[in-house]
């Protein structure tokens, strides 16, 4: 009950003594400011990059891709094991009673800027009878879809944004052959990525190929999932795995999500440090500012763990405001905004998380620099103390 009390005392006294000690106070803020700043801001790029990757994925989607695969693209499904799967329990049908099972194969295609020229390379999805009752969400803007058999491509607004010749009418060298731009189209969230689609039999063709990558599946419902699994565990003609939709969108980004962060961590902790430093300074400086005050309170009976708690919760009291400023701020001039990173364009996102995160960085910076100068305040000799001007 002392301890309590002799706190309460102390931060009453510590806050009435504010004023006359802002700018010190105003150090403490700005670093924490600073630091939270740049690393909520940093950090919504990772988070607006998870958010465009997971926009359009569904709970009742998943792949069907052979076992040892590490990654879809190096997957490997012959023609007649993908007529297999189609006929396997719990994928969807469509309204002419057809299974949502559409083989797909992935190849590198190569395309210029339009600002800068430079050549880039991304993978061109051929696809099965039934790509648009497996994907919904797209959605043509422009022309129309793809017909087997015949070198045609639609391309998204992206890459007709982003690249050149991806325009409904454009012709493209792909293979050693022209393909024409028949349509163009958005995909849900993910309108931010260049993807390109054609007749997946026509890339098998035309790239000298015997089999698909995977084959994608609509599935029932989300709980037909463990059915599908079963059904593949129990044909012993089927060295194949099933993933769901998620896992793969994760695994796709948990490279780009891991150098973001690892940027993020890496700028913001600089910075931390340098707010800690500062804050310490401040903290010290108000420390020796109060030393006659202190010797004072230890020589009519108050003890040194107050003196040490009391500091510390004024290290974290102004640590605090800097964290919510630095979330605001960052709030305020990123969150929505758009940014390209890897040929991928998607939107900052401040979440209520970072705000979360930011606070307790704040609460770290707070009590790291806070310690050591709460033990000196607890440790001055009451004799030197009294001797401070």
């Amino acid at each position: 009950m002392d301890f309590l009390r002799q706190l309460g005392m102390l931060l009453y006294m510590n806050l009435l003594s504010a004023p006359r000690r802002l700018g010190l106070a105003c150090t403490t803020v700005i670093g924490v400011t600073c630091a939270v700043g740049v690393l909520v801001s940093m950090l919504a790029m990772s988070v607006g990059a998870r958010r465009a990757a997971m926009g359009d994925v569904r709970p009742d989607r998943a792949t069907v891709l052979s076992a040892d695969a590490m990654e879809p693209d190096r997957s490997d499904v012959s023609k007649d094991l993908a007529a297999q799967i189609k006929d396997l329990p719990g994928i969807r049908r469509n309204s002419r009673g057809q299974p949502i099972a559409v083989p797909e194969v992935e190849v590198y295609v190569q395309a210029r800027r339009k600002n800068l020229g430079n050549t880039v390379g991304f993978s061109m999805i051929g696809a099965g009878a039934g790509l648009a009752d497996y994907a919904p969400e797209l959605h043509l803007t422009s022309g129309r879809m793809f017909r087997s058999g015949v070198h045609e491509l639609i391309a998204s607004n992206d890459c007709a944004h982003r690249y050149q010749n991806f325009s409904v009418g454009d012709k493209r060298l792909v293979a050693g052959g022209e393909w024409l731009v028949v349509g163009n189209f958005d995909l849900g969230p993910t309108t931010g990525s260049c993807l390109v689609y054609t007749d997946a039999d026509t890339v098998l063709a035309a790239f000298g190929r015997h089999s698909y990558n995977y084959v994608a599946v609509m599935l029932q419902s989300p709980a037909a999932f463990d059915e599908l699994v079963n059904a593949v565990k129990g044909n012993p003609q089927l060295r194949m795995k099933v993933e769901h939709e998620a896992e793969l969108a994760e695994a796709n980004e948990r490279q780009v999500n891991g150098e973001l962060n690892f940027v993020s961590y890496f700028v913001g902790a600089i910075l931390a440090v340098a707010a800690t430093i500062g804050a310490a300074n401040s903290l010290y400086a108000l420390v020796d500012s109060r030393r006659r005050q202190h010797a004072t309170l230890l020589a009519i009976g108050f003890t040194g763990a107050p003196i040490v708690a009391s500091t510390l919760s004024e290290a974290i009291l102004l640590a605090i405001p800097g964290a919510l400023i630095g979330a605001g701020l960052a709030w305020l001039f990123f969150n929505g905004l758009s940014y390209n990173f890897r040929d991928s364009s998607f939107h900052l996102a401040v979440t209520p998380y970072l705000v979360a995160l930011s606070i307790g960085w704040a609460l770290g910076i707070g009590v790291i620099s806070g310690l050591l100068p709460a033990v000196r305040a607890a440790r001055v000799p009451v004799t030197v103390a009294l001797r401070a001007k």
